[in-house]
Order: structure tokens, then sequence, then C-alpha cells
């Protein structure tokens, strides 16, 4: 699909942000391994998902979409699946469900997309061998497709990571659940999974070193989840609500996990105009409105734990850097080079055929605001968060923006141009 942003006028109202997609793939995976059925509102409903609720079916798990509400019934005996399980473009899904059935004395293949299909899995798979699953794939396990041969696992192992990432501390706590396990980061990543457990009756701590340690899980009790509204899916109108002149948008219910709302704190960092209305919060997630009103933004330095905290928004604050007075650099972002794309080379290559000054680093870029013009073009090769960053950019920008491969957002934010073009400047 390929769509033609242009500048529109400003944007002003409330809108209704998506499911948070981390909390979504959560609320279904771990009330799978509950004790009884839950009940899930709000859940995302994308193709990632998706992936990981066909998955769970597959496996003979219960999941009964209704109107407004997802009933998640645990299968006590999993089902061994006669077919691989298709993840899809969700590393979350393939990595998570890596971790969980590596618990299960069951035979699984799992495969994806070919973008999915490149992304590294020893990170996981490393891991999990060390624990004694028998996990196998191509390039000695790096790469997908994976085979599972689960139930193998030891207890008490402990892994000191080299790389803070959620999906592989989800993944050892996953496998580990049955037998007990120790996980520490380097630094905090999201921290969905501990909350989640915890809420479930889990017996999981952080020592003062910084270990999570699980103790082995006799039961987990079901958890009903509101889920909230997902920031990185937010972080899109964050930012063109500040950069578009005479903007102002009202977001409400979204999460604002500390562990995750880097975002926040990187626009406020770039002078942004931004109001935090918390709410009162009766899951596991803290969750506010927000509202946003377009300001003259400055440069910045992102890197560090805040690049961590805000990695998956660094796309669209790169866009708000190409707006702003002065210079921004983002260092401590090589991870963003094994996403769905490399999305430090898409970044700088679409920023520049708007006539932005950026410059590519290993781990980030330096970007000298305040020179944009159009028209500019960018393929998205598969990756929802390129798409949606230039359509913000393209509402900036005179002559706008020409999106090709613009449907890759239908993985994370399915209705994101329907919306945009209800505020104007689609084609």
């Amino acid at each position: 699909m390929r769509v033609h942003i242009e500048p529109a006028g400003a944007l002003v109202g409330e809108v209704e942000i998506p499911g948070d997609k981390s909390v979504s793939h959560r609320s279904l995976l771990f009330n799978a391994m509950a004790a009884g059925p839950a009940r899930v509102t709000g859940l995302l409903r994308s193709g990632d998902v998706a992936a990981t609720a066909n998955a769970l079916r597959a496996l003979g798990v219960g999941i009964d979409e209704r109107p407004g509400e997802v009933i998640v019934t645990p299968k006590a005996g999993l089902v061994s699946p006669s077919q691989p399980l298709d993840c899809g473009n969700s590393g979350t899904t393939i990595r998570l469900l890596s971790g969980w059935l590596a618990a299960h004395p069951l035979y699984t293949v799992l495969v994806g997309d070919d973008s999915l299909s490149k992304r590294p899995m020893r990170r996981v798979t490393g891991p999990l061998r060390a624990m004694g699953a028998q996990i196998d794939g191509r390039d000695d396990g790096n790469l997908s497709p994976l085979t599972v041969r689960g139930g193998t696992v030891r207890p008490g192992t402990r892994h000191d990571l080299n790389i803070a990432s959620a999906q592989v501390k989800s993944a050892i706590l996953l496998a580990g659940r049955n037998v007990g396990v120790s996980v520490r980061e380097p630094r905090q990543s999201r921290d969905h999974t501990e909350r989640m457990l915890i809420a479930m009756g889990a017996d999981l701590s952080r020592d003062v070193e910084g270990w999570w340690n699980l103790q082995p899980v006799t039961t987990l009790e079901p958890l009903d989840v509101a889920v909230p509204r997902d920031l990185s899916a937010a972080a899109f109108w964050l930012v063109a609500g500040s950069i578009i002149p005479d903007s102002e948008l009202r977001l409400p219910t979204v999460g604002i996990n500390p562990a995750r709302a880097g975002v926040l704190d990187a626009l406020k960092r770039m002078g942004a105009d931004i109001q935090i209305e918390p709410l009162d919060a009766p899951g596991a997630e803290p969750i506010a409105n927000i509202v946003v009103r377009c300001t003259q933004l400055h440069g910045a330095t992102i890197d560090g734990n805040l690049a961590l905290r805000c990695l998956d928004e660094l796309p669209v604050l790169a866009v708000a850097a190409a707006c702003a007075d002065g210079v921004t650099t983002i260092r401590d972002a090589s991870e963003l080079r094994v996403k769905e794309s490399d999305r430090i080379s898409r970044v700088v290559g679409g920023l520049r055929t708007l006539g932005v000054r950026v410059e590519e680093l290993p781990d980030g870029m330096v970007i000298t605001g305040g020179n944009l013009r159009g028209p500019g073009h960018v393929d998205a090769h598969g990756d929802h968060r390129i798409a949606m960053a230039f359509a913000v950019a393209g509402r900036r920008v005179p002559g706008g923006v020409v999106i090709d491969n613009a449907d890759a957002v239908t993985s994370s934010y399915p209705n994101f141009f329907d919306q945009l073009h209800g505020l104007g400047g689609t084609s």
C-alpha cells in the first residue's frame, strides 16, 4: 500500500489509542498458564497479537473473542500442534513462546514472515539452551524457524545478561517458572512480565544486586486485565501534536509504566508541552490521560538508560528532532538495527529525502533540525514504526511524504491511517 501524507492544518481533539501491545501479548500468554479462565478487555486487535492468540489456540488454549472482551481458558495438558506455529512479524510472539514452550514436554516449530526470519534469536535460544532446553534453528539457533523440544529445563539456573531486553528476560522467566530461575540485566528493560507474574501470585522479587529471583510456581491465579492504551502508539500523536502548528491533542487512559515512559522524558527534555493526568489504575500498570500542545522543540541528547526506555519510539523522536532547533544526538541504540528493519538506516535515509542534515552512527544518529522540505519518500519495508514516523513527518513538511509498503501498520496499529485521514492529510 502506498500513501501520501500532506500538511492539513492543526490536529485538535481526542485520539483513541489502541491497547498496549506488550500487555496484550502477556495478558493472553500468562492467563493461558493460570488456574482458571480470565477476562481481558481493551486487547489490541492487531496482526502481532493475533499471532499469539492463534498460536495458543493451536496448543489447545481457549481464546474466545467477544465484543469488547476476550475470555482466556487454560488447558491443563497442551495439545502438540500438527503444524508450525506462525508468529507472523511478531518478535514478542516467537521469543516469549520459545521460553513458554521450553517448560512443556512438547515438540513445536515456530516460524515467521521474511522479516522475522532475519531477526536474531540466539539472544533467547542461548540462555534457554543453558537452562537445558532443546532448541534448534538456522545458523545454530540464531534464526527461525525454531524447533522446541520442551520439558527438560534444569532448576535454579542464573543468567547475567549482556543486553537489556524485556523479551529475553521474559523468555527466561517463562522457561524457568516451574523450577525456579534468576536473571539480571545490565539496565532495566520493560517490566510488564514481572508486574503481571507478581499480580498473579508468583513469588518473584528483585534483590539489591539487581537479580530477579523467581521461585518455582505451582499455581498462577487468573488475572482479569484491562489493557491500558499503548504509549508506543501514543508517541506518534505526542510528536505530531508537538510539531504541527496550533495542535492540541488529548490521549485518554494511556499506560505510563516508568520502565517504558522514556518517550515522555525525551520529549520533555526537548521542551515539549506535555501534561500528564494520573488516573486510579486497578490493574498492575499505571495509566494517565495525556495532553500535548504544539511548541517549538530544541535539540537534546538521548542516550544511556533514556534511549533504552524509548527504544521503539526513537524513529518518531528522530522526526521531532528534525523539526527542532539545534542538534539532537541519539546514542546507545544499536538494538534499532535488529528490529523489523534496520531502523537507524531507514530513519537516516528517510530524513535525508526531506533535506535534513543527519549523520549515521553505529548506535544512533546526529540530527541537525530545522531544514525540512518535501516532497519526501520512504519505503517502510514491513516496519510499522517507520511508516507511522514518516506519516507524522508528512503532516509537517511542505509537499508531504510518500510512504510505500505502508500496510505494515496493521501489525500494531491497524486504524492509524483511518484516524489520520479523519484529521485530514492522507491520500
